[in-house]
């Protein structure tokens, strides 16, 4: 296991000159020995050209990647001890499992008493041991990509193990279940694992901290707790959540606070000008109209209430914004038509200048 610090920028074209041309921004950042991290963004915001960075298939344009303080930036997957699953499975056909998942190990020259048992173990964890003498070549798309990720763990020495994307052939019903076995393996092995992923339910029930990315940028390095409570940028708040923030363009005078044509009164003390105020639609109070003009109150109106089963989502208008919010079952909605107050200022209330968290 090893300390990855990365310092780097890449471009696939020469002389890279803006922005745009860049596949990954110049980052700083640091993976800790033993961490599980998820690399989350859509697709095209670079994770993949991250993650073969740090595998050593791609040397990185500008900058260097350490393992445990030694410059490793040209050196080869071989050479920093990387295990690396890809999207899709890679296993021999003609091979057990057993011997799949061996291979690694005897590529190293192992000793077979060693094997056997390292084996045993991550078949057991991957609960395969009963398929061990099957070969490949019998297997679905889901136990051939539980090899490889078998394959990915079994040695003990491995710096890191790389997952791009491992979970997209395996049927939803199954990524559940191959999540929880991955946090298990990680807290029995204590592996530096780093997961790449577009899925944000994969990312913050796997990673202990994730990193969110967006054209080809790091904009968020953090907990999953923190990414939802206190996203440092509007992308990552619109980017987690189901669904994302609520964003209210306001501006800000003296201790007025503008939201299109209505004016609150504003006792926080706030920067000046304009800014937005993101608020998650989990502590969206809708108030009854009894409290409109009180401070801090925006007017709307219910334009839709869709009952989700564990909750109730209601939709509103304000100032041609749409909002959400989302209620327990046990909570009356507003019917649709309805005119409700909405507490913009609350301990939840996170507040963004040029799109950056105001601390």
């Amino acid at each position: 296991m090893a300390r990855i610090d990365l310092n780097l920028a890449h471009a696939y074209k020469p002389k890279p000159k803006e922005d745009a041309d860049y596949a990954l921004l110049p980052l700083k950042m640091s993976f800790e020995d033993g961490g599980a991290y998820a690399l989350l963004g859509p697709s095209g915001c670079g994770k993949t050209t991250l993650l073969n960075i740090m595998s050593g298939l791609l040397t990185p344009s500008q900058g260097t990647v350490l393992f445990d303080g030694q410059d490793m930036t040209r050196a080869t997957p071989q050479q920093r001890n990387i295990a690396q699953v890809f999207q899709f499975p890679v296993i021999y056909d003609t091979m057990t499992v057993a011997e799949n998942l061996a291979f690694p190990l005897k590529n190293r020259k192992v000793p077979p008493a060693q094997i056997k048992a390292r084996v045993g173990q991550i078949a057991e964890m991957l609960e395969m041991s009963h398929q061990l003498d099957m070969r490949g070549a019998g297997l679905s798309a889901d136990q051939k990509q539980k090899i490889s990720l078998g394959r990915g763990l079994v040695r003990p020495d491995v710096s890191a193990v790389l997952f791009d994307e491992p979970l997209t052939v395996i049927d939803p019903h199954l990524k559940w279940q191959l999540r929880r076995k991955l946090k298990q393996i990680h807290h029995e092995l204590k592996l530096t694992l780093i997961y790449v992923t577009h899925d944000q339910v994969e990312a913050l029930t796997f990673a202990d901290q994730v990193v969110v990315m967006t054209r080809g940028k790091v904009v968020q390095l953090g907990t999953p707790e923190a990414l939802f409570e206190r996203p440092a940028h509007t992308f990552v708040g619109h980017f987690i959540g189901s669904p994302g923030m609520n964003f209210i363009p306001v501006e800000v005078e003296g201790s007025q606070l503008r939201v299109g044509q209505q004016t609150l009164a504003c006792q926080q003390p706030l920067p000046q000008g304009a800014l937005k105020l993101g608020l998650r639609p989990e502590y969206l109070t809708l108030l009854p109209s009894a409290t409109l003009g009180s401070a801090g109150s925006l007017q709307a109106s219910v334009t839709q209430v869709q009952d989700i089963g564990t909750y109730q989502l209601v939709t509103c208008q304000a100032e041609g914004l749409t909002l959400k919010a989302r209620l327990q079952p046990d909570q009356p909605a507003p019917t649709v038509g309805a005119v409700v107050g909405i507490d913009l200022l609350t301990r939840h209330t996170c507040v963004y200048q040029n799109e950056e968290l105001v601390k």
